[in-house]
């Protein structure tokens, strides 16, 4: 079976417009830019996801998935400009960021500020920017700056993709480390908006709620998160360990022992080789 080229690179878009009223109107063309990947993988495979070209020539913003005919019949291919301009952009973009996060692992803290706020002036929507600027802020113990990053960041849907995991996931410990409880709270109600049935952050959300002394809240998040994956074990041990200080509120103490039973006799069995892992540390 022969191979297809996948497509990706810039391309274009064109839309006619009306300019001015009456006998002084008249029509223009207006060109736009986009940065398109065809989906090699899952439900949206075969699709192409496309995303549009800020005033900098490089892609940012919300991205949309469109069907494959439609995409070959609305765009056209720019791969000149793609290696004349879109290209070396994202390049240099890329080595700001490569640079601000060598220095904030190195702890030159003033030197990550500079450099992920040069790549936030290329574009202000950059994700690996955003978590960067505001891990060093908290890092800083600056809490208003990065109480400005953070509502950035629930803002973008982005922030919680997949590949983004391990810098919201640091990101989310951070605000908690600060005592950023209520920041903290909506961080992780925003993740669940966009992935619910994602266990950790249900465990995450229960670590939040007890350092705000919310054991409710705490026992409510930990029994979804078993509900989601039974034999979670930093989950098992969580609850146990409120279930043993006597903090589990009445009215779920049921619902507690039964969940725990459940988890210990699937442990007993033997638990499904691939388990999914927590993404913060235990209680």
């Amino acid at each position: 079976m022969e191979k297809h080229e996948r497509i990706t690179g810039i391309f274009s878009t064109q839309e006619v417009r009306k300019v001015g009223t009456g006998t002084t109107s008249r029509k223009t063309i207006h060109k736009s830019f986009w940065y398109c990947v065809e989906i090699e993988s899952g439900e949206n495979k075969d699709k192409v996801e496309i995303q549009p070209l800020n005033t900098n020539y490089v892609p940012s913003g919300p991205k949309r998935v469109l069907e494959k005919e439609q995409f070959l019949t609305d765009f056209s291919p720019e791969p000149e400009f793609y290696v004349s301009t879109v290209y070396p952009r994202m390049r240099d973009l890329d080595k700001k960021i490569a640079r601000a996060e060598r220095h904030r692992d190195n702890k030159e803290y003033y030197s990550a500020e500079m450099e992920f706020n040069n790549a936030l002036k290329v574009d202000e929507e950059n994700v690996r920017a955003n978590f960067g600027l505001g891990l060093t802020y908290l890092e800083r113990n600056e809490v208003d700056k990065a109480e400005n990053i953070f509502n950035r960041l629930v803002k973008l849907e982005a922030a919680f993709e997949p590949e983004h995991k391990h810098l919201f996931n640091e990101f989310g410990i951070q605000l908690r480390k600060n005592r950023m409880y209520k920041e903290s709270m909506e961080y992780y109600q925003r993740a669940l908006e966009l992935s619910s049935t994602d266990e950790n952050i249900h465990y995450n959300v229960a670590r939040v709620a007890l350092e705000s002394k919310d054991p409710a809240q705490a026992v409510s998040s930990l029994l979804k998160c078993l509900e989601l994956n039974p034999v979670m074990e930093e989950g098992v041990l969580f609850l146990s360990w409120m279930k043993d200080k006597n903090m589990i509120p009445g009215g779920k103490t049921k619902e507690v022992e039964q969940a725990l039973k459940k988890a210990r006799l699937i442990q007993a069995g033997g638990a499904p080789p691939e388990a999914p892992q927590p993404l913060e540390e235990g209680p």
